[in-house]
């Protein structure tokens, strides 16, 4: 199998979502939210899953409405599933970390962002010191709801640029002129936000060095404390949406390894530190002082400092992380909505985490985030020998050259291109098939 053609989860997970099961409910959410420890910190994040515009390349749960009905009718029923979770939980329990995804958080107005706030504050304790991050499109947000967020307590803005050339826009769906763009972080930053991250995609159609090199450039004078490149996923058996995108008009893998390859060169000589497989940092920011001392995570968000036990999904087809496993909300808005009225959890799938599956998430996750991993060390701390473990990694070096090195027990993943299927061989369930992951690289 050659690295160029192979397929792996993304592993923001483990196991990944497409191997949740019915097997978990809400009788085992309960159970779950019950058993957080009195005096635990926790982290909340809230799906919205709405969006003005539907961007052509996105994977992700969304839909578009141009009326506010919608929204007002998600917002009375995420009040009661919000209600519904806090009066599960242990007295004492606080929230350190908020973050708001979607779709498109922001296409919620001012008056309904503070509704969100005072839910949340009805229902939970927030640390003082609590991080609120929120993701923004710049097409669909203004001051108004800059000093909502704020209000909320706003530390860290998420920004979706993709790419700046109009000709990659106009075949991915989602227009956003630099201006837009440059206006929001400016309007961030004199409200007091000190963390910006800016998202970036390679391997997108009509994507060439040239149109992806200005795109860097005009990014890079915005100075973003953060920035994410990701690998453009082509899966419109899956995304239907994706179809809509010329197969002909992507890059093929030689290509779109070469622009990934462009865009790791270009931050990192312009002062940037990179972070697993598709992050970058300025060296002071938390996330570059995460990765050099050790202490770098991975959750459904991507890369985080986040070390909570407990992370708590609201939403549709949001997901919550137990020590104990995984639940996942419906997927749809209509069925969570009935689900939520009925006075029940919305949960309709999920994972119960076997010692075998903590091991392999304990050895996933250092590859995935340290690109490294001291296999000795993780059997140890798991009660198992090491021995296995080496076997694989012999395996995973001897099927695909140039994948990694094994030196005394260190397996060493030979560059980002290589890391997730690296760690596909410590994944036990994980079976090759192009129809349901991306490609790796």
């Amino acid at each position: 199998m050659a690295l160029r053609d192979a397929r792996v989860p993304r592993y923001t997970s483990f196991p990944p979502a497409n191997r949740f099961s019915t097997a978990v409910g809400p009788a085992q959410a309960e159970r779950w939210l019950a058993e957080v420890p009195a005096g635990s910190a926790v982290s909340l994040y809230l799906h919205v899953p709405f969006c003005r515009r539907l961007c052509w390349f996105c994977a992700c749960r969304t839909q578009g409405t141009r009326s506010d009905a919608p929204l007002d009718l998600y917002l009375r029923h995420l009040d009661r599933e919000i209600a519904q979770v806090g009066g599960l939980l242990s007295d004492g329990v606080r929230v350190a970390r908020l973050h708001l995804g979607g779709g498109t958080p922001t296409i919620l107005s001012p008056e309904r962002l503070d509704r969100v706030a005072a839910m949340l504050r009805a229902a939970f304790d927030f640390a003082p010191d609590a991080e609120v991050s929120v993701e923004i499109d710049p097409c669909d947000c203004d001051d108004a709801r800059l000093d909502a967020l704020v209000r909320m307590g706003l530390s860290r803005v998420s920004i979706g640029v993709q790419d700046f050339d109009p000709q990659v826009q106009a075949a991915i769906g989602r227009e956003q002129g630099y201006r837009a763009t440059r206006d929001l972080v400016e309007s961030a930053r004199a409200r007091g936000v000190t963390s910006i991250n800016i998202d970036l995609v390679s391997g997108l159609p009509y994507q060439t060095e040239t149109t992806l090199r200005r795109t860097l450039d005009a990014v890079l004078g915005l100075r973003p404390e953060r920035m994410a490149l990701f690998g453009y996923a082509h899966v419109p058996w899956m995304a239907r949406r994706q179809r809509l995108i010329p197969d002909a008009a992507l890059p093929d893998p030689g290509q779109r390894l070469a622009l990934a390859a462009l865009a790791r060169e270009t931050l990192v000589a312009s002062g940037y530190v990179p972070i697993g497989i598709d992050h970058f940092a300025l060296p002071g920011d938390s996330l570059a002082v995460a990765a050099a001392t050790g202490h770098l995570h991975r959750n459904f968000q991507g890369y985080t400092t986040d070390d909570a036990e407990t992370l708590i999904g609201f939403g549709p087809s949001a997901i919550s992380s137990f020590p104990g496993g995984i639940a996942q909300n419906v997927a749809s808005t209509g069925e969570w909505q009935s689900r939520i009225a009925e006075g029940r959890l919305a949960t309709a799938r999920g994972h119960v985490l076997s010692p075998t599956d903590r091991l392999s998430a304990s050895i996933i996750e250092r590859l995935m985030c340290d690109g490294a991993v001291q296999l000795d060390e993780v059997a140890r701390l798991h009660g198992t020998s090491h021995r296995l473990l080496l076997k694989r990694a012999r395996k995973a070096i001897d099927s695909l050259a140039g994948i990694g090195t094994l030196r005394d027990g260190l397996l060493t993943a030979s560059g980002p291109s290589t890391v997730r299927l690296l760690a596909s061989y410590f994944d036990p369930g994980f079976e090759p098939a192009e129809e349901t992951y991306s490609q790796a690289s």
